[in-house]
């Protein structure tokens, strides 16, 4: 090799691991989990039961594009953003 080629190596070399290191265990990681994260949320339905971020535990009563009634107790109806819930506690059962 050059000492050209060899200098280019010692300044850039070092960056693109950070950017491979960086890549596998920070970019990949996160990809995968919001992937996992729409792919549940896609898959609601009513009847199934869901914990919100927040703590809240219920049964899905209805479903609209973004707002979900959720079924707490009996006569007890809440709205909550899709976003907002974080598990299926049905599908994570059936699992």
């Amino acid at each position: 090799m050059t000492p050209e080629t060899m200098t280019a190596l010692g300044t850039w070399g070092p960056i693109f691991v950070m950017i491979a290191i960086f890549y596998f265990l920070l970019y990949r990681p996160q990809k995968a989990a919001q992937k996992r994260r729409m792919s549940m949320l896609d898959t609601l339905e009513k009847g199934n039961k869901v914990m919100t971020i927040g703590g809240i535990y219920g049964t899905i009563a209805g479903i609209d594009d973004k707002v979900i009634k959720l079924k707490i107790a009996e006569n007890t109806v809440i709205e909550v953003s899709r976003a907002s819930i974080n598990a299926n506690i049905t599908q994570d059962k059936q699992a």
